[in-house]
């Protein structure tokens, strides 16, 4: 893969890296839509309102484990496209000690702290225990997030989405039969969907290890010298601790807007997080790109070609567009489609649809924005990206939407449009930030760029 992404044509290589990620994050993600669609078809309004906030709670801890998993992955496509596998070798090998000793922590913490975090959430007082139980069960599963993403990332970080992409598949369809198996079969509820999660993340780990396993790795590795190597440690907690600092604050941003609208009552905190779960698909193609475009320019900043890495840049912006606006009408147009696959009450359906209105114009805009913060990361400028994140969350974000919740009539509209407002403001920074990193080579030579 490493020539493919440094030598040759763009778009194909791109695309053919592109699509099994995309295919695996929608199928990642279907782990808490499942969860969703199963407890809206055969549970309470309750339930549904505890699955959207229990998920919201445990997004913000995966961000945390997602945003420094990058720093594996680009640490890690430079060093392959510098053709350095002993380095590789030793980043693996701090990798999985980092996120070893980091899902214990994590763990603990969110077991201690999830009746505060539930309560700081203004979940409704009729989900309040349904959520509760959410939210810890799937805490339980936290050493499997944090082992998935960390293979995750080394197999990104090498070029392979495939590998990825076969363990996800085969861990959702278990998660689909888990999930009907507990809340439709054994009417658990909440606390059934959560259960079956943390079952089918276990499959997705399971799955990968086997993987690697029967194929081998392209580096040297062993399990005996897994520890603290300090130095490369610290590159990816450089690489890393940045964006998921960004990552966890955003989320926090969206927390906050759950927050809002929790108090609204429970139709309008079902039907937001009816909406989210559309919005989580919908985000899930400019998703892949930033994570394909960050693997791709690692890459090739290690093999000092800057401008192969920002055609790279332009074509995703390109490809993802015209998929954001076919989703963009979609979301406008027939968002109570859409929310109908997660909830057959009507108020939800239709409170849901409301707020994917706002949605559709985002879908638009994060064709750009997600394309340069692949980019950003893989040139390792993430204290950039935590930047023009966090000024997106907390100036824009959290302002807008709680400006509009005071706004007479209420509705949850006015209250979405506080993510387009925010993600452009994010691409103006982007860009102006593109500019200046464009000066600046022309200034200096170009191994030193």
């Amino acid at each position: 893969m490493r020539a493919e992404f440094t030598s040759g044509k763009i778009l194909a290589p791109l695309m053919k890296f592109t699509v099994p990620i995309m295919i695996a994050l929608i199928l990642q993600a279907l782990y808490g839509a499942v969860d969703l669609l199963v407890v809206g078809q055969f549970a309470s309004p309750e339930a549904v309102s505890a699955v959207a906030t229990g998920s919201q709670v445990m997004h913000s801890m995966m961000v945390i484990i997602t945003g420094l998993a990058m720093g594996i992955t680009v640490l890690i496509g430079q060093q392959f496209g510098r053709g350095e596998p002993e380095k590789v070798g030793q980043t693996v090998e701090s990798g999985v000690f980092l996120f070893g000793c980091l899902a214990l922590v994590l763990t603990g913490v969110m077991v201690a702290a999830t009746p505060a975090l539930v309560t700081l959430m203004q979940a409704p007082a009729e989900a309040v225990a349904f959520t509760n139980q959410y939210v810890l069960i799937c805490s339980g599963g936290i050493l499997f997030i944090a082992a998935y993403n960390t293979l995750g990332s080394i197999f990104r970080g090498l070029g392979d989405a495939r590998t990825p992409l076969l363990a996800v598949a085969i861990a959702c369809v278990a998660n689909i039969v888990l999930d009907l198996l507990f809340v439709a079969g054994f009417n658990m509820g909440a606390a059934g969907a959560a259960l079956a999660t943390v079952i089918a993340q276990a499959v997705s780990v399971v799955l990968s290890l086997a993987v690697v396993a029967h194929q081998g790795l392209p580096f040297p590795f062993s399990w005996r010298r897994i520890r603290f190597h300090g130095e490369t440690v610290k590159e990816i907690v450089k690489l890393g601790a940045p964006v998921a600092l960004q990552d966890l604050l955003v989320s926090i941003s969206f927390l906050a807007i759950t927050a809002i609208v929790n108090q609204l009552g429970v139709i309008a905190s079902a039907g937001v997080g009816v909406a989210e779960k559309v919005c989580t698909f919908i985000l899930l193609v400019p998703s892949a790109y930033a994570q394909s475009i960050s693997a791709y320019v690692a890459q090739n900043i290690g093999a000092n070609q800057p401008q192969r890495a920002k055609r790279g840049m332009a074509y995703g912006i390109a490809t993802s567009l015209l998929f954001g606006i076919f989703m963009s009408y979609f979301a406008f147009f027939h968002g109570d489609l859409l929310s109908g696959l997660f909830a057959r009450d009507p108020q939800v359906i239709l409170a849901a649809a409301d707020y994917l209105k706002a949605y559709a114009i985002d879908t638009l805009l994060v064709s750009f924005m997600f394309c340069f913060v692949g980019y950003f990361n893989g040139c390792g400028k993430t204290t950039f990206v935590m930047f023009q994140g966090l000024v997106g969350a907390f100036f824009v974000r959290i302002p807008v939407s709680y400006l509009a919740s005071k706004r007479i009539p209420v509705t949850l509209f006015k209250i979405g449009l506080a993510t387009p407002c925010s993600t452009f403001v994010q691409i103006i920074l982007c860009v102006l930030y593109f500019l200046w990193l464009g000066r600046k080579e022309k200034k200096l030579a170009p191994s030193h760029f």
